[in-house]
């Protein structure tokens, strides 16, 4: 007995609710079909289908039979396909979620670089700064930002480490003054990025020690693009991704602060369902993130 083909066949006997049906759709004879049924109920010494001239029922062993064969033929294939999704041309539409600021600033003007080297791929990509559920909303990939990503059952690739920098207008710094140690924070109007781990509390360490402050302000928002605009116009300070405004940086436009203390660090992942195999347009988009965020 070949015992792929004649769970195969068992499997098509009871998805197609007959013997004859089955032998119609697997080109195989009618003895064909219930040879391989009836060795392996001899291989199992388990009755799977009570069979009589005019109809068929699962036994109770054979139900829960079926249950099995069909995840095992399932897993069958879907690892057949893993090797194939390797091998076959990057194709069909990846949907992606992004966070909103890191794409914009670190990502997006690469994308049609993407597009041009796999022209059979079409992109969806959403940006967002909630946590999606990539399963439940059928995306592909998503962008995660966090200072300790939870275990969720997905596959994480770090693609970067975004350093952050305290930092103001020099207005603001004019009238209200640096701060000179972290604890100094609690004095000024912090503005935070609601959506951050750290939101509530900024870390620092340096050499000596490690600090967590709390920080409060008058305004939250769930943008880091709002936070630099609040920054540009001397509002008040912010913990902020120095990739967001490195531009602001090295222009004066914004002055950094704490410069002696290094604070929170926050890593950019690149998350995947672990129960999907990575199929050819997944991993070609993974090898272009860290391309394009690790050089």
């Amino acid at each position: 007995m070949d015992r792929i083909t004649a769970l195969n066949v068992f499997r098509t006997v009871v998805e197609r609710g007959s013997f004859a049906a089955a032998s119609r759709h697997l080109g195989l004879s009618p003895a064909a079909v219930s040879k391989n049924v009836s060795e392996l109920e001899t291989h199992l010494s388990a009755r799977l289908i009570n069979r009589t001239t005019r109809r068929m029922s699962l036994t109770e062993a054979g139900s829960l039979y079926f249950e099995r064969v069909v995840q095992i033929l399932d897993d069958l294939e879907e690892a057949d396909g893993t090797l194939q999704a390797g091998q076959s041309t990057p194709s069909g539409l990846l949907r992606v979620s992004a966070p909103v600021t890191a794409t914009l600033v670190g990502l997006s003007d690469a994308i049609p670089k993407f597009l041009d080297r796999y022209p059979d791929i079409s992109l969806d990509l959403n940006l967002d700064d909630r946590r999606v559920n990539l399963v439940e909303e059928g995306f592909d990939i998503a962008l995660r930002g966090s200072d300790n990503l939870e275990d969720s059952g997905l596959i994480a690739r770090q693609l970067t480490i975004m350093e952050h920098v305290v930092c103001a207008a020099p207005s603001y710094f004019d009238t209200h003054g640096q701060p000179a140690r972290p604890e100094d924070l609690s004095r000024h109007n912090c503005i935070q990025f609601s959506l951050s781990d750290h939101a509530a509390k900024w870390s620092f360490r340096n050499a000596n020690r490690s600090v967590s402050v709390p920080v409060n302000g008058r305004y939250k928002v769930s943008s880091s693009l709002a936070v630099r605009d609040a920054l540009r116009a001397g509002f008040g300070l912010s913990l902020i991704p120095r990739m967001y405004v490195a531009d602001d940086l090295a222009s004066g436009r914004l002055c950094a602060a704490l410069e002696d203390w290094t604070p929170n660090e926050t890593s950019l992942y690149a998350v995947y369902p672990s129960r999907r195999y990575v199929v050819s347009k997944v991993r070609v988009f993974l090898d272009f993130l860290v391309e394009e965020f690790c050089d």
